[in-house]
Protein backbone atom coordinates (compact mmCIF):
# COMPACT_ATOMS: atom_id res chain seq x y z
CA UNK A 1 0.00 0.00 0.00
CA UNK A 2 1.06 3.60 -0.58
CA UNK A 3 1.38 5.14 2.87
CA UNK A 4 0.51 8.71 1.89
CA UNK A 5 -2.73 7.58 0.25
CA UNK A 6 -3.60 5.43 3.26
CA UNK A 7 -3.06 8.39 5.60
CA UNK A 8 -5.21 10.65 3.43
CA UNK A 9 -8.00 8.09 3.61
CA UNK A 10 -7.59 7.91 7.39
CA UNK A 11 -8.03 11.69 7.59
CA UNK A 12 -11.24 11.51 5.55
CA UNK A 13 -12.58 8.69 7.71
CA UNK A 14 -11.81 10.57 10.91
CA UNK A 15 -13.63 13.64 9.59
CA UNK A 16 -16.56 11.48 8.49
CA UNK A 17 -16.91 9.79 11.86
CA UNK A 18 -16.30 12.76 14.14
CA UNK A 19 -19.60 14.53 13.54
CA UNK A 20 -17.83 17.88 13.93
CA UNK A 21 -14.89 19.83 12.53
CA UNK A 22 -11.42 18.69 13.56
CA UNK A 23 -8.19 20.64 13.82
CA UNK A 24 -4.73 19.66 12.61
CA UNK A 25 -3.51 18.71 16.10
CA UNK A 26 -6.51 16.49 16.82
CA UNK A 27 -6.25 14.76 13.46
CA UNK A 28 -2.51 14.21 13.96
CA UNK A 29 -3.18 12.61 17.35
CA UNK A 30 -5.94 10.43 15.97
CA UNK A 31 -3.95 8.94 13.08
CA UNK A 32 -0.51 9.05 14.73
CA UNK A 33 1.18 11.30 12.19
CA UNK A 34 3.23 14.48 12.68
CA UNK A 35 1.30 17.76 12.47
CA UNK A 36 3.27 19.15 9.50
CA UNK A 37 2.48 16.00 7.51
CA UNK A 38 -1.22 16.18 8.37
CA UNK A 39 -1.31 19.88 7.50
CA UNK A 40 0.26 19.24 4.10
CA UNK A 41 -2.23 16.46 3.39
CA UNK A 42 -5.16 18.63 4.40
CA UNK A 43 -4.03 21.43 2.09
CA UNK A 44 -3.81 18.94 -0.77
CA UNK A 45 -7.24 17.49 0.01
CA UNK A 46 -8.62 21.02 0.27
CA UNK A 47 -7.27 21.94 -3.15
CA UNK A 48 -9.20 18.99 -4.60
CA UNK A 49 -12.42 19.93 -2.79
CA UNK A 50 -12.36 16.83 -0.56
CA UNK A 51 -12.11 18.85 2.67
CA UNK A 52 -12.97 22.45 3.57
CA UNK A 53 -11.48 24.68 6.27
CA UNK A 54 -13.63 26.85 8.51
CA UNK A 55 -12.16 30.35 8.42
CA UNK A 56 -13.09 31.19 12.02
CA UNK A 57 -11.89 28.04 13.79
CA UNK A 58 -9.31 26.88 11.17
CA UNK A 59 -10.73 23.39 11.63
CA UNK A 60 -11.61 21.02 8.80
CA UNK A 61 -14.68 19.16 7.59
CA UNK A 62 -15.48 16.99 4.58
CA UNK A 63 -15.82 18.87 1.31
CA UNK A 64 -18.27 18.86 -1.62
CA UNK A 65 -15.88 16.91 -3.83
CA UNK A 66 -16.77 13.77 -1.90
CA UNK A 67 -20.42 14.22 -2.82
CA UNK A 68 -19.51 14.21 -6.50
CA UNK A 69 -17.54 11.00 -6.04
CA UNK A 70 -20.37 9.44 -4.05
CA UNK A 71 -22.93 10.33 -6.70
CA UNK A 72 -20.67 8.88 -9.39
CA UNK A 73 -20.46 5.64 -7.40
CA UNK A 74 -24.24 5.44 -7.08
CA UNK A 75 -24.87 6.31 -10.72
CA UNK A 76 -22.51 3.57 -11.87
CA UNK A 77 -23.68 0.90 -9.43
CA UNK A 78 -25.57 -1.79 -11.32
CA UNK A 79 -27.57 -3.04 -8.34
CA UNK A 80 -28.82 0.47 -7.57
CA UNK A 81 -29.59 1.21 -11.21
CA UNK A 82 -31.61 -1.96 -11.70
CA UNK A 83 -33.28 -1.86 -8.29
CA UNK A 84 -35.15 1.42 -8.66
CA UNK A 85 -38.17 0.03 -10.51
CA UNK A 86 -38.42 -3.06 -8.30
CA UNK A 87 -38.02 -1.05 -5.08
CA UNK A 88 -40.70 1.42 -6.11
CA UNK A 89 -43.06 -1.43 -6.97
CA UNK A 90 -42.40 -3.13 -3.61
CA UNK A 91 -43.07 0.14 -1.77
CA UNK A 92 -46.37 0.51 -3.62
CA UNK A 93 -47.34 -3.11 -2.99
CA UNK A 94 -46.55 -3.12 0.74
CA UNK A 95 -47.13 0.51 1.65
CA UNK A 96 -43.73 0.56 3.33
CA UNK A 97 -40.38 2.23 2.68
CA UNK A 98 -37.87 0.08 0.81
CA UNK A 99 -34.08 0.09 1.11
CA UNK A 100 -31.49 -1.54 -1.15
CA UNK A 101 -28.01 -2.02 0.30
CA UNK A 102 -24.57 -3.51 -0.28
CA UNK A 103 -21.96 -4.68 2.22
CA UNK A 104 -18.88 -2.51 2.74
CA UNK A 105 -16.58 -3.90 5.41
CA UNK A 106 -18.66 -4.51 8.53
CA UNK A 107 -21.42 -2.05 7.55
CA UNK A 108 -24.14 -2.00 4.92
CA UNK A 109 -24.43 1.02 2.66
CA UNK A 110 -27.92 2.07 1.54
CA UNK A 111 -27.70 2.69 -2.20
CA UNK A 112 -31.40 3.22 -2.94
CA UNK A 113 -34.40 4.31 -0.87
CA UNK A 114 -37.99 4.18 -2.12
CA UNK A 115 -40.26 6.24 0.12
CA UNK A 116 -43.32 4.81 1.79
CA UNK A 117 -46.36 5.83 -0.30
CA UNK A 118 -48.67 8.38 1.28
CA UNK A 119 -46.52 8.57 4.39
CA UNK A 120 -45.54 11.51 6.56
CA UNK A 121 -42.41 13.55 5.90
CA UNK A 122 -39.54 11.12 5.28
CA UNK A 123 -35.77 11.56 5.21
CA UNK A 124 -33.82 10.15 2.28
CA UNK A 125 -31.45 7.50 3.68
CA UNK A 126 -29.29 6.91 0.58
CA UNK A 127 -25.69 6.84 1.82
CA UNK A 128 -26.61 5.69 5.31
CA UNK A 129 -24.09 3.24 6.79
CA UNK A 130 -25.40 0.69 9.30
CA UNK A 131 -23.56 -2.07 11.23
CA UNK A 132 -24.34 -5.33 9.43
CA UNK A 133 -25.43 -7.23 12.54
CA UNK A 134 -28.06 -4.67 13.51
CA UNK A 135 -30.17 -4.72 10.36
CA UNK A 136 -32.05 -7.23 8.23
CA UNK A 137 -30.20 -6.07 5.10
CA UNK A 138 -26.82 -6.89 6.59
CA UNK A 139 -27.88 -10.26 7.91
CA UNK A 140 -29.42 -11.20 4.55
CA UNK A 141 -26.15 -10.39 2.75
CA UNK A 142 -23.77 -12.03 5.23
CA UNK A 143 -25.89 -15.19 5.47
CA UNK A 144 -25.33 -15.84 1.76
CA UNK A 145 -21.82 -14.42 1.48
CA UNK A 146 -18.51 -16.31 1.78
CA UNK A 147 -18.19 -18.47 4.88
CA UNK A 148 -14.78 -16.97 5.64
CA UNK A 149 -16.23 -13.46 5.57
CA UNK A 150 -19.05 -14.54 7.88
CA UNK A 151 -16.54 -16.08 10.30
CA UNK A 152 -14.47 -12.89 10.35
CA UNK A 153 -17.51 -10.71 10.95
CA UNK A 154 -18.78 -12.95 13.73
CA UNK A 155 -15.34 -12.95 15.40
CA UNK A 156 -15.22 -9.14 15.52
CA UNK A 157 -16.78 -7.01 18.23
CA UNK A 158 -20.41 -6.32 17.34
CA UNK A 159 -21.94 -2.85 17.33
CA UNK A 160 -24.51 -1.93 19.98
CA UNK A 161 -27.09 0.61 18.82
CA UNK A 162 -29.95 -0.38 21.13
CA UNK A 163 -30.56 -2.77 23.98
CA UNK A 164 -31.84 -5.28 21.43
CA UNK A 165 -28.67 -5.34 19.31
CA UNK A 166 -27.28 -8.88 19.17
CA UNK A 167 -23.66 -9.17 20.28
CA UNK A 168 -23.32 -12.88 21.05
CA UNK A 169 -21.61 -14.51 18.02
CA UNK A 170 -23.31 -17.84 18.69
CA UNK A 171 -26.74 -16.22 18.63
CA UNK A 172 -25.86 -14.31 15.46
CA UNK A 173 -24.60 -17.50 13.81
CA UNK A 174 -27.89 -19.25 14.62
CA UNK A 175 -29.81 -16.32 13.17
CA UNK A 176 -27.78 -16.44 9.95
CA UNK A 177 -28.57 -20.13 9.62
CA UNK A 178 -32.26 -19.33 10.02
CA UNK A 179 -31.94 -16.66 7.32
CA UNK A 180 -30.54 -19.22 4.89
CA UNK A 181 -33.32 -21.67 5.77
CA UNK A 182 -36.23 -19.26 5.23
CA UNK A 183 -34.68 -16.98 2.61
CA UNK A 184 -35.12 -13.68 4.44
CA UNK A 185 -33.79 -11.81 7.47
CA UNK A 186 -35.59 -9.89 10.20
CA UNK A 187 -34.52 -6.88 12.26
CA UNK A 188 -36.43 -6.24 15.48
CA UNK A 189 -35.43 -2.84 16.96
CA UNK A 190 -31.74 -3.67 16.69
CA UNK A 191 -30.75 -0.42 14.93
CA UNK A 192 -33.35 1.92 16.40
CA UNK A 193 -36.02 1.35 19.02
CA UNK A 194 -39.44 1.11 17.43
CA UNK A 195 -38.11 0.23 13.97
CA UNK A 196 -38.00 -3.11 12.18
CA UNK A 197 -37.00 -4.55 8.83
CA UNK A 198 -37.46 -7.58 6.59
CA UNK A 199 -34.89 -8.19 3.84
CA UNK A 200 -33.87 -10.81 1.30
CA UNK A 201 -30.61 -11.33 -0.59
CA UNK A 202 -30.13 -10.31 -4.22
CA UNK A 203 -27.83 -12.36 -6.47
CA UNK A 204 -25.86 -11.41 -9.57
CA UNK A 205 -25.17 -13.26 -12.81
CA UNK A 206 -22.49 -15.38 -11.12
CA UNK A 207 -25.06 -16.60 -8.61
CA UNK A 208 -23.32 -14.86 -5.71
CA UNK A 209 -24.90 -12.33 -3.36
CA UNK A 210 -24.74 -8.76 -4.67
CA UNK A 211 -26.70 -7.03 -1.93
CA UNK A 212 -30.13 -7.07 -0.35
CA UNK A 213 -33.53 -5.41 -0.63
CA UNK A 214 -36.03 -5.00 2.16
CA UNK A 215 -38.84 -3.08 3.79
CA UNK A 216 -38.31 -0.88 6.86
CA UNK A 217 -40.82 0.70 9.21
CA UNK A 218 -42.43 0.67 12.65
CA UNK A 219 -42.08 -2.66 14.44
CA UNK A 220 -45.78 -2.84 15.31
CA UNK A 221 -46.66 -2.67 11.62
CA UNK A 222 -43.92 -4.79 10.02
CA UNK A 223 -43.71 -7.61 12.53
CA UNK A 224 -47.39 -7.91 13.39
CA UNK A 225 -48.40 -11.55 13.18
CA UNK A 226 -50.89 -10.85 10.42
CA UNK A 227 -48.40 -8.97 8.20
CA UNK A 228 -44.93 -10.40 8.74
CA UNK A 229 -45.29 -13.41 6.46
CA UNK A 230 -47.14 -11.39 3.84
CA UNK A 231 -44.31 -8.84 3.75
CA UNK A 232 -41.68 -11.58 3.71
CA UNK A 233 -43.27 -13.19 0.66
CA UNK A 234 -43.37 -9.85 -1.16
CA UNK A 235 -39.74 -9.08 -0.27
CA UNK A 236 -38.48 -12.50 -1.37
CA UNK A 237 -40.37 -12.33 -4.66
CA UNK A 238 -39.01 -8.87 -5.38
CA UNK A 239 -35.48 -10.03 -4.53
CA UNK A 240 -35.87 -12.94 -6.96
CA UNK A 241 -37.09 -10.63 -9.72
CA UNK A 242 -34.25 -8.18 -9.11
CA UNK A 243 -31.76 -11.06 -9.11
CA UNK A 244 -33.03 -12.22 -12.50
CA UNK A 245 -32.73 -8.63 -13.73
CA UNK A 246 -29.07 -8.78 -12.69
CA UNK A 247 -28.59 -11.98 -14.67
CA UNK A 248 -28.98 -14.58 -11.95
CA UNK A 249 -30.47 -17.86 -13.13
CA UNK A 250 -33.36 -19.30 -11.14
CA UNK A 251 -32.07 -22.00 -8.83
CA UNK A 252 -28.41 -21.03 -9.37
CA UNK A 253 -28.21 -18.49 -6.55
CA UNK A 254 -25.77 -19.85 -3.98
CA UNK A 255 -23.57 -19.02 -1.10
CA UNK A 256 -20.30 -17.53 -2.39
CA UNK A 257 -17.29 -19.79 -2.27
CA UNK A 258 -14.80 -19.06 0.49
Amino acid sequence: MIQSVQRAVQILRELAGAGRRLGVTELADRIGVAKPTVHAMLRTLESEGLVVQDQESSKYALGPGLLLLGNAFLDGHELRTRSTTWADALATQTGEAVWVAVLTGDHVLVVHHAFRPEGAVQILEVGASIPWSTCALGKAIVAFGPETAEADLLAAEQAVLTGRSITDPAVLAQELTAVRDRGYAVEDQESALGDAGIAAPVFDRSGQVAGAIGVVGPVERLLAETRREQLAVAVRETARNLSRDLGAVRGHARRAAS
